[in-house]
């Protein structure tokens, strides 16, 4: 109750406030504006775009490891000179390199032997005497219960290439000791 008799008072001057008269913020506004132009740089004179041609695209990627094929095929080939076989069918395992290869056992039928070989993506496969395997043409030439042996053809880097008789061991099972 003791806020009714100032509340007439507090209406005129809030009502005061409201007046039409902007007049006075006009004036400062073009004063501002006058005072402040914006700095613009001129545009510049655009430069004549160069097309570039990327000629690297049918060259080897830098982010993959060199392939052995594609070393072979990249060296000149001399004629007189012993060289893998470019036109025959790729097999399987010529896309793993030799460490990446385990051979686990033997399993035959008829006089015929299979070796059983695994590779690195855990896929089993069976080889038997002239199928190829490897990173360098290398063609089974003996199967045995324990090993495998095969001739491989390794660059020399003149544009001919050398046999390498190489051997793929099977892996001994290990043993606990348990009786």
């Amino acid at each position: 109750m003791k806020l009714f008799p100032v509340m007439p008072i507090l209406i005129v001057l809030v009502l005061s406030g409201c007046n039409d008269d902007t007049s006075e913020q006009k004036e400062f506004i073009d004063q501002v504006k006058a005072s402040t132009t914006p700095k613009v740089d001129s545009i510049p004179e655009l430069t004549k775009f160069e097309h570039f041609e990327y000629s690297a695209g049918q060259l080897r990627s830098p982010f993959v490891a060199p392939q052995p094929e594609i070393i072979q095929n990249k060296l000149t080939q001399i004629k007189n000179c012993l060289h893998p076989d470019q036109e025959r069918r790729r097999e399987p395992l010529e896309k793993y390199p030799l460490d990446n290869l385990a051979m686990k056992g033997t399993i035959g039928s008829g006089g015929l032997v299979w070796a059983l070989i695994t590779a690195a993506d855990e896929t089993l496969h069976r080889v038997t005497v002239g199928n190829y395997l490897g990173s360098y043409d290398g063609k089974v030439k003996v199967v045995s219960n324990d090993y495998i042996e095969l001739v491989e053809l390794i660059p020399d880097g003149s544009g001919c290439w050398k046999e390498r008789l190489t051997k793929l061991e099977m892996l001994e099972a290990a043993t606990d000791g348990a009786n």
